[in-house]
Formats: structure tokens, sequence, C-alpha cells
């Protein structure tokens, strides 16, 4: 009897026990994540300690994976290229900030739309929907307007897609500036190419029938445009130098006053008797830079008006220092140039006049050298002109290029 009283006692406080932990088991299931597991005596005490062991090496791997996560959002964040993410049917499981730039989206508000809802170019809807990825499509931007990118989807997993997207507008740009620059170049060389080679055409053809004086006038002609050409080729070379960042030579102290009087000299032999030339130089003679290309920028400022300016005009050259800075300027009186015009005379050959450039032997090269030696130098060019009443070229060289000296002008 005591027996089983015993018994009886025995299995209802076994029970309780084991109710008591299940539901404390129960209890600790619906915790957050990580919560530790309860004591317990015995049998349980082993099946709490297996459970909570599970339970680190489970919380471990899902801290691991969410840091996987995390670094992957970070990462495709930090990509220049725009990332999108869309499910087997097509609707956006995930963005980065540069895919919303391009597409217009919002990764708060258009999770798990359809793609095609949000972005409805076209181009981008048929190639999506068509299903040959193999090669990128090229689309213009339909939310900002000018802009062209370049797209590429990849399929994975099961029917899931990546989408890839790169803004190629500057290198448009690039490649539509190297379009022009091949056809301009090729185009200003063939006119003294093909003078040169009728002159030779003409030569060879009469060389028994033209008279010394013929042959002589004929060799001068193609002699003025084969030096056309080589200058031409020469400015070609110092510009693609200057714009592609070749390192700048070694600075040195110039003589503004001897460097001036050289371009004078110059000039004047340019003008052959045709033009009135002066030059004054007021203030600190020497700066700090590239003898070689300040050279070249100054020299081309004066030639341009010697050029520029009809026979019997005047050419006046400057230095001047203003503010601390200095400023070489040269000022004519020649044909002047249309309002319109000043914005892009620095453009590689731009003419106001192509006819009178090529008469005159211009270049179209000679302005963009002189943007490219004053930036080089942290200078600045400014024009100024009236049509019909002549033009003021300055080059500005800064403050602190400028070496205070003593020297009379």
């Amino acid at each position: 009897m005591w027996g089983l009283l015993f018994f009886a006692v025995a299995s209802v406080l076994f029970g309780s026990y084991y109710l008591t932990n299940l539901m404390r088991l129960v209890k600790w299931s619906r915790e957050p994540l990580g919560t530790p597991l309860p004591r317990a005596l015995g049998v349980w005490d082993y099946a709490f300690s297996d459970l909570s062991r599970r339970a680190r090496v489970g919380y471990d791997q899902r801290e691991r994976l969410s840091a996987t996560l995390d670094r992957f959002r970070e990462a495709s964040q930090a990509m220049p290229d725009g990332v999108l993410y869309l499910s087997e049917s097509n609707a956006i499981d995930w963005v980065n900030q540069r895919a919303e730039e391009h597409f217009g989206l919002d990764h708060g508000r258009d999770i798990g739309a359809q793609v095609t809802n949000l972005v409805r170019h076209p181009d981008f809807v048929h190639y999506l929907e068509a299903g040959n990825y193999a090669e990128p499509l090229l689309m213009r931007s339909t939310r900002n307007a000018g802009h062209t990118l370049i797209v590429q989807i990849i399929p994975y997993a099961e029917d899931q897609k990546m989408v890839l997207s790169r803004d190629v507008t500057q290198l448009e740009r690039l490649e539509t500036v190297r379009r022009d620059f091949v056809a301009n170049v090729s185009h200003e060389l063939r006119t003294p190419l093909t003078v040169v080679i009728g002159f030779l055409e003409i030569l060879e053809d009469g060389v028994d029938d033209l008279s010394r004086d013929e042959k002589l006038k004929y060799l001068s002609m193609a002699s003025d445009q084969a030096t056309r050409m080589q200058r031409m080729i020469q400015d070609l070379l110092a510009l693609s130098a200057l714009e592609t960042g070749a390192p700048a030579p070694a600075e040195e102290s110039v003589d503004v006053s001897t460097l001036l009087e050289e371009i004078r000299a110059e000039a004047e032999a340019l003008s052959a008797g045709q033009h009135t030339l002066s030059l004054e130089v007021d203030g600190p003679v020497r700066i700090l830079g590239s003898a070689k290309e300040l050279r070249s920028a100054f020299a081309n400022l004066a030639s341009n008006a010697v050029r520029y300016t009809p026979d019997g005009g005047h050419v006046a050259m400057r230095w001047q220092c203003s503010g601390g800075d200095g400023i070489f300027s040269v000022s004519d009186d020649g044909i002047g140039i249309d309002a319109s015009h000043i914005p892009r005379l620095t453009e590689r050959f731009y003419r106001v006049d192509r006819g009178r450039s090529r008469e005159t032997g211009g270049t179209g090269l000679g302005l963009a050298i002189v943007k490219h030696v004053l930036t080089r130098h942290q200078g600045e060019l400014h024009i100024e002109s009236t049509l019909g009443q002549g033009s003021t070229f300055s080059a500005t060289i800064p403050r602190r290029r400028i070496i205070a000296s003593s020297v009379a002008a």
C-alpha cells in the first residue's frame, strides 16, 4: 500500500517536473534569439546544455551570414555601377543607390514592385522580355536628360536576374570629341596636302614647258603649305602633351622682358612691316614657370593679333601687374570677334573665319594651347572684343608665380 502510494506521488512529482521543464523550454523558444536556456537538473540539464550549444552554433552562423550580407550590401552600394536584383517574376528584390539614380527608383518604396511598371523605357522593356542578354543595351536615360546608360542583364539561380547599369555619358562625349578631332585633323591636313600634290603634278607635267620663275613660284607655294602642315603637327603634339597630363617641364625663373622682346621680334617678322607693333613692360619682370610653355602661349596671342589685323593696323603688347597678378595682354584694332564666338575660341580647330585663318597660316590650335598652358600655370585667359573694332587677349599669371625684382623694365 505504502509502496503504491510512494510510486504514485513520485510519478506525479516526476510528471510535474517534466511538464515544468517542458513549459520552460516552450517559453524559451518564444524568447528573442540569443536568450540563454534555463538551467535544470538531471537529464533535462543535459538536454538544455545540448540545445544551448546548438543554439549558440546557429546564432553564430546567423551572425556570420548577417555580417556577410551586410558587407555584400555595402560593397554593392560602393560600386560605381548600378546593381538591381530581380525575382523570377521580374519584381525588384534589391537595388543599390547608383541604380536608384539611373532608373529613378526608391529602395524603401519600390522593393517588390514590377520593374517594368517603374522603368518603362521601351528599349529596356524589350531587352528584358526578349531574354537574349548576350550583348548589353545602350539606352538614353529618360530620368536624366542627356545621359546615356549601358545596361547588362545577367541571369542567375532559378530564373532570377541581376541588372547592371553604368553611366557612359562622359565616355560617349569623349568618343564624340575623338571622332570630331580625327575628322578635323584629316580635313585640316588634307587641304595643304592636296595643294602640295597639285603643285608637284604641275611641275612634273610641265617640267620642260614652265619657265624658271614659274617653277620657283610653284615650289614656293608648295613649301608654304608644307610648312603649314609641319606647324600644325607641332601644335598637335604640343596640345596632346598638354591635354594628356604629361609631366610639366621643370619650373624656372623666366625673364619676362627678354621673353617678350623675342616674341615681339617674331611678330615683326610675321608682320613683314605691314603693322605697327609696340611692347610695354611694367612691373616685376620674372615669373616662375616653364619658359617653353609660356613662350608658346604668349607667342600664339601675339601671332594671332598680327594675322587677324589688316595691313596698317596696330598691335600693342603689354606686361603689367594688377592686384599682385601678372598680366600679359595683346590688343589690336583688327577685325574683332562677335560675342557669340568668344566662348568657343579655345576649342580645337574652332575658327571664326576659316578662310582667313588658312590664308594667314593659322592652325586653329593656338588658343587651345594657350588655355592649357595657362591652366598648368594656374592662370586664366580673358577675351574682350568688339566686332569691327579690335580685340584684347589677356593672360593672367597668379601672384604666387610672380618673382619680385628691382630690375627696371
